[in-house]
C-alpha cells in the first residue's frame, strides 16, 4: 500500500532524440526551426500592432494564435535543447507540472482560438453586412479573455487528476517534456480519473470546436461557390485556405497522437507528431498566412521600406 502513495522529488525525461546519430545535428535543426518560428510570429504580431489597417477582429484573432504559438514552443523547446546540450535530464516534480500547466493552457488557447477564426470568416462571408456589429471590439476582447481563462481552467483540470498519480515503479518519462499521457503509462494508481478527465477535455477542447470550425467552413464554401464575380469569389476562398489549411495541419498532427492504436512504436509516434504539432506547425502558420494574405504581405512591405 506505501507504493501507491509514493511522490518523486524529480523525473527523468529520455527522449528518443538522445538515441540520436548526430545529436549536435539535431540541437542545431531544433534551434533553428524554434527560432524561425519566434521570429517568424513576432513579426506577425508586430506588423499587426504598427498597421492601424490591420487593427480588425481577423487579424486580432491571428495576433494572438502567432502569441500562442510563441507560448507552446517556448514551453517545450529551450528545455529540450537544454537537454541535448548539457546532458542533463532530470527535472523536478514542480518544474514537470509547471510545464506541463503552460502547455496544456497553449494548447486550450489555440483549440479555442482556431475555431474563433473560423467564425470570423463565415460572418464575414456569410454575413458580411452584420460583421461589426456581431464582431466589435467589446465582443473580441471578450471573446479572447473567455478563451484563455477556459484554457487555463482545462490546464488546471487535466493536471490535477495526473498530480494525484502514483509512480512506484519508474519516474523516466519516454518522450521530450513532461507529457501527461508518458506519465499515466509509467503511474501505478490513478490513471482512471486521468483518463476520464483527458476523454472529456478531447471531446471539449478537441473534437467540439473542430467539428464547429468545419460546419462554419461549410457555410462558407456554399456561400463562396454562389458568389458571381470571379475576383470576389477568389479573394474569399483565398483568405479561408489559409486557415482552413492551419486547422488541417494541426488537428491532423494532434489527432494522429491519440487515434493511432497502441504498438511497440507507440512511444516513438507520440513524439514524432507532438514535435510536428507544438514545433513545426508553430513555425508554418506565420508562413501560411502571410503567404497567402495580401494585406500582410503589404504590410511587410511598407514596414522594410521604412526601415
Amino acid at each position: 500500500m506505501e507504493n501507491y502513495t509514493f511522490v518523486p522529488t524529480e523525473f527523468y525525461i529520455l527522449p528518443f532524440l538522445y538515441q540520436a546519430d548526430s545529436p549536435a545535428f539535431i540541437f542545431i535543426l531544433f534551434t533553428a526551426i524554434y527560432l524561425l518560428g519566434v521570429l517568424m510570429n513576432l513579426l506577425i504580431v508586430s506588423l499587426i500592432y504598427l498597421n492601424e489597417h490591420l487593427h480588425s477582429p481577423m487579424y486580432l484573432f491571428l495576433c494572438n494564435l502567432s502569441f500562442v504559438d510563441i507560448c507552446y514552443t517556448t514551453t517545450i523547446v529551450p528545455k529540450l535543447l537544454n537537454m541535448l546540450s548539457s546532458g542533463n535530464h532530470k527535472v523536478s516534480f514542480s518544474q514537470c507540472f509547471t510545464q506541463m500547466f503552460f502547455f496544456f493552457l497553449a494548447a486550450g488557447t489555440e483549440d479555442l482560438l482556431l475555431f474563433t477564426m473560423a467564425y470570423d470568416r463565415y460572418v464575414a462571408i456569410c454575413k458580411p453586412l452584420h460583421y461589426h456589429s456581431i464582431l466589435s471590439k467589446k465582443v473580441c476582447s471578450v471573446c479572447m479573455v473567455t478563451i484563455w481563462f477556459c484554457a487555463a481552467l482545462n490546464s488546471c483540470l487535466i493536471i490535477t487528476p495526473t498530480m494525484k498519480m502514483s509512480f512506484c515503479h519508474s519516474t523516466t518519462i519516454h518522450h521530450f517534456y513532461c507529457d501527461a499521457k508518458a506519465l499515466s503509462k509509467i503511474s501505478c494508481a490513478g490513471q482512471e480519473l486521468f483518463y476520464l478527465v483527458i476523454y472529456f477535455e478531447l471531446f471539449l477542447f478537441g473534437l467540439c470546436p473542430f467539428l464547429c470550425s468545419l460546419t462554419s467552413y461549410i457555410k462558407i464554401l456554399q456561400v463562396i461557390f454562389h458568389i458571381k464575380s470571379g475576383d470576389r469569389r477568389t479573394k474569399a476562398f483565398s483568405t479561408c485556405s489559409s486557415h482552413l489549411t492551419v486547422i488541417m495541419l494541426y488537428y491532423g498532427t494532434a489527432a494522429s497522437m491519440y487515434l493511432l492504436p497502441t504498438s511497440r512504436y507507440s512511444d516513438i509516434l507520440d513524439q514524432v507528431f507532438t514535435l510536428l504539432y507544438a514545433t513545426v506547425t508553430p513555425m508554418l502558420n506565420p508562413l501560411i498566412y502571410s503567404l497567402r494574405n495580401k494585406d500582410v504581405k503589404r504590410a511587410a512591405i511598407r514596414l522594410f521600406q521604412i526601415k
